[in-house]
């Protein structure tokens, strides 16, 4: 029996992989496309009838696309970061994963950028952003480091592949894991300033919020990463012992414990007695934005108990920890968006109508009752759209590039 348990799992390896790549691959390819397609149609539903068909007016300029920006950002530069930082300092890394982990970046990369795309109103003159350029602004910042970004990540990429096959040198892969992991820590930065130097918006106005941005990016970028990696290894595709898996659950809590520290401080600091901040603190914990609040806030903390607590660490749970985990920071990126609009620091005069609010029938009060902004299901459709791109470019990378390994996992 001795001499045959090797033989069988040999036998069962080639098994595991022909069915991830065979014809349920094909089908999730199929379905992604599809999905694209219907977000392209309904893209140009939007361009034809224009924005006043979203929920988003005057004094909710920003809604669902650019939320969804923001927590794409922060899902793509994790991913990277767990990927360069062993080879950037030297130090062991986790297994099979770095391939998977940096083309799942690339992916939330491109659906960020595909969310600002879909945010603006006149797409076809996005060249006039670089023809009159103001390099004082953020949003150049942002526009500029997250083209880099996409660059470094696609160079990385490449340049772990030709590593492995003996024709790039472990010092010049050292170098551009170097390189790609402060553009990962700057693109993030970066898109936190875009809001927090705007000191019309309490909620927004805060040093904290470019540490706190990168804080979220390491939780939902380690989540998102265990997730796919505990599936593809569940199929076959890649190769991974247990105690890397163990390791990357252990940094997912710790992280954790590190955005809710920084949620912690800013709030004590809004709501401590004396401070201008009191307002906004209630909108969070008992406002319109409280379910939000609360299931960051809980879904956080359970998902932290998992992954420290030894007995919890099964791949079911750890799974489930991590959907937690990336359900409350996308939470956090409504509530900062929405929250940010809704308590401004400046008075100025206002007139409502169906232009500027998006329930301006019952007068300026009944405005501001509740929630201001909504997505309409166009505003959904052109959302799942962009995802549907993100979810066939990950199939299809899975299914053509040499980002896995022929060794079943232990």
């Amino acid at each position: 029996m001795t001499e045959n348990a090797p033989a069988v799992s040999t036998a069962t390896a080639p098994a595991a992989g022909g069915r991830f790549g065979g014809r349920g691959l094909n089908v999730a390819i199929v379905v992604a496309a599809a999905v694209t397609v219907a977000g392209l149609a309904l893209w140009g539903v939007q361009l034809s009838g224009g924005m006043a068909q979203t929920g988003m007016r005057n004094l909710d300029s920003w809604g669902l696309y650019i939320t969804m920006f923001m927590f794409f950002v922060g899902l793509s530069a994790g991913g990277l970061i767990i990927s360069s930082v062993p080879k950037a300092f030297g130090m062991e890394g986790f297994g099979g994963i770095s391939k998977v982990a940096v083309w799942t970046s690339i992916c939330c990369t491109v659906l960020a950028i595909g969310f600002v795309v879909v945010d603006l109103g006149q797409p076809f003159r996005v060249w006039e952003l670089f023809a009159y350029s103001n390099l004082g602004s953020p949003l150049m910042w942002d526009i500029l480091v997250l083209g880099t970004y996409l660059v470094l990540s696609v160079v990385y990429l490449w340049a772990t592949l030709r590593a492995e096959a003996g024709k790039v040198s472990p010092v010049a892969l050292r170098v551009v894991s170097v390189i790609a992991l402060v553009c990962a820590v700057l693109v993030h930065s970066v898109t936190a300033w875009i809001f927090s130097l705007q000191q019309a918006h309490d909620l927004w106005h805060t040093a904290l919020l470019a540490p706190w941005f990168v804080s979220s990016a390491l939780v939902c970028g380690t989540a998102l990463v265990l997730v796919v990696v505990i599936a593809l290894r569940r199929a076959g595709y890649i190769s991974l012992e247990r105690r890397h898996l163990e390791r990357l659950a252990k940094m997912l809590g710790a992280f954790l414990c590190v955005d809710l520290y920084f949620f912690g401080c800013d709030l004590l600091t809004e709501a401590f007695p004396g401070g201008e901040g009191a307002e906004t603190v209630a909108m969070l914990v008992s406002g319109p934005l409280a379910p939000f609040f609360w299931v960051e806030v809980v879904g956080c903390a359970a998902a932290a108990v998992v992954c420290f607590a030894p007995a919890l660490r099964r791949n079911g749970l750890i799974v489930v920890a991590s959907l937690l985990a990336i359900a409350g920071i996308f939470c956090k990126r409504v509530q900062l968006l929405v929250g940010g609009f809704q308590i401004p620091n400046l008075d100025y005069a206002f007139q409502a109508n169906a232009m500027t609010v998006t329930d301006w029938e019952g007068g300026f009060e009944a405005a501001y009752q509740g929630l201001v902004y909504w997505p309409t299901p166009l505003e959904l459709g052109v959302a799942l759209g962009v995802l549907g791109l993100g979810a066939l470019m990950l199939c299809l990378g899975l299914k053509f590039l040499p980002l896995g390994s022929a060794k079943r996992p232990r």
